[in-house]
């Protein structure tokens, strides 16, 4: 990587990134006006510096892509223009699968480009645009993670050719944060290709991270200083009426009625205030149901917009799957929300800060509560950072004598390395409650190394018997946990493009560090020069049950506290090739399960008439025979769903789920028409029956009419 990359070249920086210092894009002012029509025209475009050298990053990452790219940047006072050209002549259609916004990375050939305003190589935003011409934006956190739910208002327009397909786009700087007289920002562009089966980027990257990885980008320098940020203020409010139907109750049909309103303020150019009353999540997406037949909650992603922007700020404390202090679903999901505001944002180079104050109603199973939670992010060194979190849960309208409440403060390391090689955490946090008993405590630490063939990760954890975090997300209490995983990566570049094994060992203990579970996992994974992935995997579990346990449907029957259980599952997975029009992915497993045996088959089948519909069915067969006294189950989880896109602005959906396990099948069908920038109309019905009768349950019809004033 070293040298002068596409004829430039660059002074020492100390705010630089370090490893691409020499790929550096001049973004030059326009002298004239780009229409954004996906024609590349204009005179500023033949002016523009042309970053045409793309390098590999999968299936490896030495030489340059197969396909070539040109990408072009110009700006003016109000916004930065990007261009650019894929080109393309393989024969064969090139991989689209639908209009939607926000669409599925490894399913489309895109563009992709991240952009670290602060120069902080670990917060940013991304902009993408596929071969169908779907947008693609959302907000970065952690170095590489980009969160989808965040919607601007930007412009693009995408043409194709016969031997190439182009897009122009318009993003406005008032729908980014940069600092202010900002000047640079490090930035690369990524472009995955399905049809060559290659992921390649301007900056190089190395295999082993995401084209995202900020710490591998390169740097974009303007003519000028930008313009300051003003104060930004908009308002999103929404109309619904809805009717709502309870047959197991028994109830008469519910109509109702409502409005509300989002707004976000802009206090300063890295600064947000954003405020809600009365929320409604109707149009929200339902979520993908699974068989479970573990002894554990299980952790359903947030999907509602209001929470996701910089929501690593409040989700990203202790593990966030496993064991965080918060977790925004527990607002709002047993009983409305009424008002809340959140503050985020960055001050200086250094800080990030976050605050949020949620309030919900009164319901005849809840009482009222405030959530509120505050954070702050101090950078260190590189790319590290430490942060403080304060959690409370209050309840209100208790007894005078009474008080009710749930506290956490927590203090967390994440540590990043100037290469990514090395990333960690550390953490402890402790919880209050009435009485505040002993044994409040979570506490761990993790440290992971990853190279292009090595990865290697050590894991401790902590947890007291009477920690709570009601706002957060617990597995499990009471327990010390260590673990360990290592992996093996060969590269040969071949039919088989990388293969190798990894194992994991995890340890749980009891407080007076007696074993009561271990989980042992063998896999050995390969993947295909056409991006397919075929793994084979032993798992090893050991079970002290801690209370008692029913993996079944049997009311009259469990496994008791204290019984040992030692047993092991074989599995075999495939995905597929994702440049076909069809899909398709499954894993089979067999084995001792407790008392008795398992055998269950699980996977997705795909068909896309691209880019318009696209059709998929999950499907989840398990056999479970734990022995007597337990009868055997067998039960089904089917999961059609049509997704239809007319066009970038009219989708419908329709998700069917037919669970055996919880005798229901679930309906959810949604319309939406984007008639203006970020400003929906959503149709929702949905219909709940038993499986065994085919009786209704429930059914709903909700019309939302939502309009960005901005």
């Amino acid at each position: 990587m070293a040298g002068v990359a596409n004829g430039f070249d660059l002074k020492s920086d100390t705010t630089i990134n370090t490893f691409n210092k020499d790929y550096v894009y001049h973004v030059k002012k326009l002298q004239g006006l780009i229409n954004i029509d996906g024609v590349i025209d204009e005179i500023d475009w033949e002016r523009a510096q042309k970053a045409d050298k793309f390098y590999r990053v999968l299936p490896v990452d030495t030489g340059f892509a197969k396909q070539p790219s040109t990408m072009m940047m110009a700006y003016d006072d109000k916004a930065l223009y990007v261009a650019q050209i894929f080109y393309d002549t393989i024969p064969g259609k090139r991989v689209m699968e639908s209009f939607r916004r926000d669409f599925s990375f490894g399913n489309n050939d895109n563009l992709l480009i991240f952009f670290d305003t602060f120069l902080d190589q670990t917060n940013g935003f991304s902009f993408g645009v596929s071969a169908s011409g779907a947008k693609w934006d959302g907000t970065m956190s952690n170095g590489s993670s980009v969160s989808l739910d965040w919607d601007c208002k930007w412009e693009i327009e995408t043409k194709h050719y016969d031997d190439r397909w182009v897009s122009e786009m318009r993003i406005p700087f008032k729908s980014v944060r940069y600092p202010k007289d900002s000047k640079e920002w490090n930035v690369n562009f990524s472009r995955l290709d399905l049809k060559s089966n290659e992921k390649s980027a301007w900056a190089p990257v190395p295999r082993q991270f995401p084209t995202a990885s900020l710490a591998y980008t390169g740097r974009m320098k303007f003519e000028e200083p930008l313009p300051k940020s003003k104060m930004q203020f908009s308002v999103i409010p929404y109309l619904l009426g809805g009717a709502a139907k309870d047959f197991e109750a028994g109830t008469s049909t519910d109509y109702r009625t409502d409005v509300g309103f989002d707004a976000k303020v802009g206090i300063s150019s890295s600064m947000t205030l954003d405020l809600t009353y009365n929320p409604d999540f109707a149009q929200v997406e339902v979520d993908q149901q699974v068989t479970n037949i573990d002894r554990f909650e299980l952790f359903f992603p947030e999907k509602r917009q209001f929470f996701l922007e910089n929501s690593d700020l409040f989700s990203s404390y202790g593990y966030e799957h496993s064991l965080t202090p918060f977790f925004s679903r527990r607002i709002g999901l047993d009983a409305p929300v009424l008002v809340g505001g959140r503050l985020s944002g960055k001050i200086g180079n250094d800080w990030r800060v976050g605050f949020m104050n949620m309030a919900t109603e009164e319901t005849s199973e809840n009482l009222a509560r405030n959530f509120t939670v505050a954070s702050v992010q101090k950078k260190m060194f590189t790319r590290s950072s430490l942060g403080f979190i304060a959690v409370n849960k209050e309840y209100f309208d208790v007894p005078s004598d009474t008080s009710m409440y749930n506290r956490v403060i927590g203090l967390d390391y994440n540590l990043a390395s100037k290469d990514n090689v090395w990333d960690g955490k550390f953490f402890y946090h402790r919880s209050f409650q009435p009485g505040n008993p002993g044994k409040q405590y979570a506490q761990g630490a993790m440290l992971e190394y990853s190279t292009s063939h090595l990865q290697l990760g050590i894991f401790e954890t902590s947890v007291g018997e009477n920690y709570r975090a009601e706002a957060g997300y617990v597995r499990r209490t009471g327990y010390n946990f260590i673990g360990a995983s290592a992996g093996y990566t060969f590269v040969p570049n071949k039919k088989v493009v990388n293969h190798g094994p990894s194992i994991k060992l995890d340890n749980y203990f009891n407080p007076d560090n007696d074993l009561i579970e271990h989980e042992y996992e063998f896999e050995y994974e390969l993947t295909f020069a056409n991006r397919a992935e075929l793994s084979f995997e032993y798992s090893d579990q050991f079970v002290k049950l801690r209370g008692d346990f029913n993996p079944t449907q049997d009311p009259d029957h469990y496994l008791p506290e204290g019984s040992e259980y030692d047993f092991g599952l074989f599995s075999v997975s495939y995905q597929s090739t994702r440049k076909s029009l069809f899909t398709w992915e499954a894993e089979a497993s067999k084995g001792s399960f407790y008392s008795g045996d398992i055998q269950y088959i699980q996977g997705e089948i795909g068909y896309r008439f691209q880019p318009y519909v696209n059709l998929t069915m999950n499907i989840n067969y398990t056999d479970m025979d734990l022995g007597d006294p337990f009868s055997r189950e067998k039960f089904w989880l089917v999961a059609p769903k049509m997704d239809i896109t007319f066009t970038d602005k009219i989708f419908w959906s329709t998700f069917v789920q037919y669970n055996e396990q919880i005798d229901n099948l679930n309906i959810n069908s949604r319309f939406q028409w984007r008639y203006q920038p970020v400003s929906d109309i959503y149709l929702v019905y949905t219909d709940n029956y038993f499986t065994g009768n085919w009786n209704s349950r429930n059914r709903a019809v909700v019309l939302k009419m939502t309009y960005w004033f901005n």
